[in-house]
């Protein structure tokens, strides 16, 4: 009686180390251990039973593999890892669980378990068998020795994270980084779509294959206008609207009915059976998505984009394809208004070249009409005989109060010629008054004597063109929309990033408690720790680089106060005096009176922290460092300048240091948003920024701090 009970407490107390856990504990208490190659949990080492606790209780995805055969233990945030492959998962070897990617990480297992280093991997691609397919995933993981009651290496440890979204995000914004920056300078649409195909092709993995398609005046048919990609599908180059096509042909019609992305879940027909020279393989899938004319709901092209078969096609993979699409049709919307107005311009060239301009001669103080050729009547809406001889008050009596004369009266009176460009004028035409945009010169006409006797006027109207560049303005208007979005996206990720990183420094201490203090004090573990610190803080600073932005991007700031500049500086010397005095640098300030500003302190420190902080990080090797800090009053302004004798920029670098996250030197540590923050902090108050420099000699930063 007394042995069944010892029996059934110590079965009891082995299955204790399974508390908790969630889903993947329970499965532990319930799962026949007996039967398994470990046996029961009883016999197992307490390293063992430590590790499996500490798994089990972490909110960090983690795993142990145990034993030679690497029996696979592992907690609820490693499901999503997982994926089809759970439950069967648990008490499997890894050799099976991963058997895809073994070639990629066994060797790795297997050199930990012949007492090999930890390993540390950040952004891996593995090829993830977990949802039916060959999926591309990226991970940031480290593999370290699970040691057994006697402390020799008996299993591999794993605290893991899945950066695929990361990665796949960073890849994507490259890409349309690389598409804004190329197109604007492009001429013709054919030159831009195929541009951006091509650019496209550069993302492979994303994008195995794109097609650009561009509705014809009529909006009847579209043509193909670009297109790039190692796959070429065989498709109809025109695609008649009407849905009829003579040949295999995109289902464009839909997608111009219903303006929304059509997804083709079967590629069969379309490209060619031969085998794919992409390195994603033959895709399966593909996307057509709507160019819309930016503001309005017309559909302009279609962007056909095929869909890797090694990714799952969700929300943000659409949502890549959709900001493709944006600024395609971005970069379409200004080329065709630049045609329109190249081709407006032409057509008044033309009319210049073949007839008379539209040309008016007005004689006299009254200034009456002269001549008036068809063009300038046509201008004015007016008939010939009901302007001929009538000074322009009465043959235009509808521009008495729109201060006309007043011009034509100072060209007369002072012989100086008038130049306007897009001067609006209310004009009775048919009838009704409407605006008329014109662009004119008013020329003094002079007698054999030099005498002014009348005034000669050239003129074009430019309706069209104002309202070209309304449509264009409105365009700006929405890619500001754009940039306020990508804020919210920065705002969001600086708060979301701060969980996952406290995680991590969290679980290192967890692990370092539970390391015996005699491996703790091996040279190889000190350095590992060493690196993990350092790799936790720049972490940490990365987050908090991005919080400030987040904070500056939203107008974040304290209350407006009062400030001393010189006071400022001198507060900020002392964070750096360290450096000061290790580097031998001169601090030369010089200030003038009343260098006060009205400012939030905080935003007014870290304009001057980064500053100062520049000019010490990139000093010259050559030299002793030497910084001026000087104030100076301008109109409107209190100009803090810093300059420095370091490394200086080359004059196409002046307007990049200023972008987030752009670094010029990569020698020093920096995340590249500093000179941003200090940007926006001070456009955001009414100044500015400006910079000079020389490459090898220097540069000098001053802010203009409104008053």
């Amino acid at each position: 009686m007394t042995n069944a009970y010892n029996q059934e407490s110590t079965a009891a107390d082995a299955l204790s180390i399974f508390q908790g856990g969630g889903e993947m504990g329970a499965m532990m208490r319930a799962y026949d251990w007996d039967a398994h190659p470990l046996g029961n949990p009883a016999q197992w080492p307490q390293s063992l039973k430590t590790n499996i606790r500490l798994l089990l209780n972490s909110g960090f995805p983690m795993f142990i593999w145990w034993s030679k055969d690497l029996y696979a233990f592992h907690n609820d945030p490693y499901l999503p890892a997982l994926g089809k492959k759970h439950p069967w998962a648990l008490g499997t070897p890894a050799r099976e669980v991963w058997s895809e990617i073994w070639t990629d990480i066994g060797g790795i297992a297997e050199s930990i378990l012949a007492g090999g280093k930890p390993f540390y991997a950040e952004g891996l691609r593995l090829f993830l068998e977990r949802k039916g397919f060959s999926e591309e995933t990226y991970w940031t993981f480290s593999y370290s020795p699970a040691f057994n009651d006697e402390g020799g290496e008996f299993g591999v440890f794993c605290a893991c994270t899945e950066v695929t979204s990361t990665i796949l995000g960073q890849r994507r914004l490259k890409t349309l980084r690389d598409i804004a920056d190329a197109t604007p300078q492009i001429q013709t649409l054919e030159q831009a779509c195929q541009t951006a195909c091509e650019l496209l092709d550069q993302n492979e993995n994303d994008i195995p294959f794109s097609q650009i398609y561009l509705l014809n005046r009529s909006r009847t048919e579209a043509v193909l206008t670009g297109a790039a990609g190692a796959i070429k599908p065989n498709v109809a180059q025109t695609v008649s609207l009407a849905g009829t096509a003579s040949g295999k042909a995109w289902p464009l019609h839909e997608v111009e009915t219903s303006k929304s992305v059509l997804l083709l879940d079967n590629l069969d027909g379309f490209l060619e059976p031969q085998a794919s020279t992409s390195s994603t393989g033959l895709p399966q899938k593909a996307a057509i998505v709507p160019i819309l004319r930016p503001g309005h709901d017309q559909v302009m092209g279609f962007l056909v984009a095929g869909i890797s078969s090694k990714l799952e096609y969700d929300a943000d993979y659409q949502n890549f394809h959709e900001l493709i699409a944006g600024q395609i049709a971005t970069s379409v919307s200004s080329i065709k208004a630049r045609e329109e107005a190249a081709r407006q311009q032409a057509e008044l060239t033309d009319l210049f070249q073949q007839a008379p301009v539209a040309i008016c001669i007005l004689r006299g103080p009254e200034h009456v009409v002269e001549l008036a050729n068809p063009g300038i009547c046509e201008l004015w809406g007016k008939r010939h005989g009901d302007v001929i001889g009538k000074p322009i008050l009465d043959a235009l009596p509808e521009i008495k109060d729109q201060g006309i004369k007043d011009l034509l009266d100072g060209v007369y009176n002072t012989g100086i010629p008038y130049v306007n460009n897009e001067l609006e004028v209310v004009l009775e035409r048919n009838g009704k008054l409407e605006p008329v945009f014109f662009s004119f010169v008013y020329h003094p006409m002079r007698d054999r004597r030099g005498n002014i006797v009348g005034v000669i006027a050239v003129a074009i109207g430019v309706s069209e063109q104002v309202q070209a560049r309304h449509e264009i303005e409105a365009m700006n208007t929405e890619l500001r929309a754009i940039n306020a979005d990508l804020d919210n996206f920065v705002y969001s990720a600086s708060h979301d990033l701060k969980a996952p990183i406290s995680n991590i420094e969290g679980l290192m201490d967890t692990l370092l408690e539970f390391l015996p203090t005699d491996i703790k004090e091996q040279e190889v573990v000190q350095r590992v720790i060493s690196l993990m610190h350092s790799s936790v803080n720049r972490f940490k600073r990365a987050v908090a680089d991005l919080t400030e932005v987040a904070k500056i991007q939203r107008g974040s700031g304290e209350d407006v106060v009062s400030i001393n500049l010189p006071d400022v500086v001198a507060d900020v010397q002392l964070d750096f005096e360290n450096t000061i005095n290790s580097t031998g640098a001169r601090i030369i300030t010089h200030f003038a009176p009343e260098s006060m500003v009205r400012f939030s302190a905080k935003n007014v420190r870290s304009v001057v922290y980064n500053l100062l902080s520049n000019a010490l990080k990139y000093r010259s090797p050559d030299r002793t460092p030497e910084v001026k800090i000087t104030t100076q009053v301008e109109p409107g302004f209190l100009v803090l300048s810093v300059s420095d004798n370091g490394l200086g920029l080359k004059p196409e670098d002046k307007a990049k240091i200023f972008t987030m996250f752009k670094r010029l030197h990569d020698h020093v540590e920096g995340t590249g948003v500093g000179l941003y923050i200090v940007k926006r902090i001070v456009e955001n108050a009414g100044g500015r920024i400006e910079v000079e420099s020389e490459k090898g000699t220097g540069s000098t930063f001053r802010v203009y701090f409104k008053r």
